[in-house]
């Protein structure tokens, strides 16, 4: 409602005689008084009347979906997805053909959950075509009509309903019945999504404030066992409670280690920077280095997540100072280098160097240059 470019925007397609909306997350987030990020349109202009209205406005188009009815529109430097109203002509369950509509109701009708299909013109007038207001108010995750319907449409809608609810929904809500009873009958249409989109929706899901109570409704549920076999909630809630407590910042990989499951990495589809930063924390965690080796060793951000995690699987508070142990470890420097042991070369100069490294690790990095070359 402040952003000039965004009401620029809306206002051209007006003057064209289009209808032009905010539309889902701006207007979802806006209901609920939590930070907007992007800022989405919807209008019944097609992506050609689009691309001509906004085009002849001065605005940069870029046809970024166009088949889906999606142009970038950049407005004044700032870029906004503008989508023609769509509704659904055939699904598989991972991916739609849509066809262009002039009908709001129909583009609402095939979005995931109501909270989601709420439009809002450029002065704030609300248009709720599936009762989606009162739901977001609540914070509700609640699908469009039939659950199971809107879950073979896109398989992946199971995933994000949990991530919804564990990022929006107050742990007392309670959960929707009929999104559960179509989450348990459709659980086999989770095996048809890519490894890609399903790591994508957990680590989401995993940055959430809190999904431990999600991730025990999945592993109710079947979902968890689905998606990431061997996988256990039970040291996510202790997990999460002492980065709390010791205002650590969300680490969606330090949750994951904690989640546990069978070939994390491959079934996640991690990035090998990921993969790298969950393997260390798990080493790590169940090594007996102090905090201020694990520091040096995985670096501040991996080695926070260790010392948790080993608290967690202790079930004890974080022993009184280790943050700030890891962080002093972090910034240590091994007083040894190559030019102190000149009598050495190739093998025999990386094993003695890994021999005094282990030494200094092992005096929690108190040993000097000279304490460590006196034999």
């Amino acid at each position: 409602m402040t952003d000039l470019s965004a009401q620029s925007l809306c206002t051209v397609f007006e003057q064209a005689g289009f209808r032009a909306y905010f539309v889902g997350g701006c207007v979802r987030n806006a209901v609920m008084g939590v930070p907007i990020t992007d800022i989405d349109i919807a209008t019944d202009a097609t992506p050609d009347q689009t691309t001509t209205v906004c085009t002849d406005a001065g605005f940069r188009c870029v046809p970024t979906g166009v088949d889906h009815g999606t142009v970038t529109v950049i407005a004044h430097d700032h870029a906004f997805e503008v989508t023609t109203f769509r509704k659904d002509v055939a699904t598989d369950g991972r991916r739609a053909v849509v066809a262009f509509s002039n009908d709001i109701a129909e583009d609402a009708r095939r979005r995931d959950f109501t909270m989601n299909a709420l439009y809002a013109d450029r002065h704030g007038q609300i248009t709720d075509p599936v009762q989606g207001y009162d739901d977001a108010q609540r914070r509700h995750v609640r699908f469009i009509d039939d659950a199971g319907q809107r879950i073979r449409e896109d398989y992946l809608r199971t995933l994000r309903y949990f991530r919804f609810s564990a990022q929006y929904a107050p742990a007392h809500a309670g959960w929707d019945a009929d999104a559960l009873a179509g989450i348990s009958a459709n659980l086999d249409g989770l095996q048809t999504l890519s490894a890609e989109r399903v790591g994508a929706e957990m680590l989401k899901l995993m940055a959430a404030p809190d999904p431990f109570p999600a991730l025990c409704v999945m592993q109710q549920v079947g979902v968890l066992t689905a998606v990431l076999p061997g996988a256990d909630p039970i040291l996510v809630g202790p997990y999460v409670h002492l980065e709390t407590a010791n205002a650590v910042p969300v680490d969606p990989m330090g949750r994951l280690a904690a989640l546990g499951g069978q070939d994390v990495a491959q079934r996640l589809r991690l990035s090998r920077s990921d993969q790298r930063h969950l393997d260390s924390i798990r080493v790590l965690s169940a090594s007996s280095d102090t905090p201020k080796a694990i520091g040096h060793i995985g670096g501040k951000a991996t080695g926070r997540a260790a010392i948790l995690l080993r608290s967690a699987y202790e079930n004890a508070p974080l022993a009184q100072g280790a943050l700030d142990q890891v962080a002093l470890g972090a910034d240590a420097v091994f007083p040894i280098s190559a030019a102190d042991l000149p009598h050495l070369a190739g093998v025999d100069l990386g094993a003695e160097l890994r021999r005094l490294k282990q030494l200094w690790l092992a005096s929690d990095l108190t040993k000097t240059k000279r304490q460590l070359l006196t034999p």
